[in-house]
């Protein structure tokens, strides 16, 4: 999964080609006019670098998390005035820990700062889940939503149950 001119430029530089089209839309330049791709294949191997291979972002994060603090359970829409949902390292930075999908967690606004830069147990909270990084199949489905043709190919690709299970989460 990748935005459009990502998969635009994919496909001007001859590394990928469109599989299918959004046939109603088109990509327009001064020299070139495209379809909008909603799925295409690399024709060869492209070299992702590191730091953004499924990256932590807070809207990723929240999706991954239902959208409630995992130490008191809180969803968004119960925080109070002035509360949000934040980002929280369960390991701290200032204590070695890392930005990486297995530390991190949301949080509410109120229960972040109770927590400061403790572990979870030197402050009485508990996770109510463990933190793992996702599959991005769900990412996508959680924060995006997938596309009818979309769908279709991983339906092909992941298995029908995956759609199934995406769209019970």
């Amino acid at each position: 999964m990748v935005p459009v001119r990502r998969a635009l430029r994919l496909v001007i530089d001859g590394k990928a080609e469109i599989v299918e089209a959004d046939g109603e839309r088109f990509v327009r330049s001064a020299h070139l006019t495209l379809p909008h791709p909603a799925v295409i294949r690399l024709v060869r191997f492209v070299h992702v670098p590191r730091k953004f291979r499924r990256q932590v972002t807070n809207t990723f994060l929240f999706a991954r998390d239902g959208y409630s603090c995992q130490f008191c359970g809180r969803a968004e829409r119960q925080l109070g005035f002035r509360e949000c949902l934040t980002r929280d390292h369960v390991v701290p930075l200032s204590r070695g820990g890392t930005n990486e999908w297995d530390n991190v967690v949301t949080a509410c606004s109120t229960c972040n700062t109770r927590k400061g830069s403790r572990l979870p147990e030197e402050c009485g909270f508990t996770l109510r889940s463990v933190p793992s990084e996702p599959h991005f199949v769900y990412l996508t489905w959680a924060v995006r939503r997938l596309t009818p043709i979309q769908v279709k190919y991983i339906r092909m690709f992941y298995g029908r149950d995956t759609v199934a299970e995406l769209r019970g989460a």
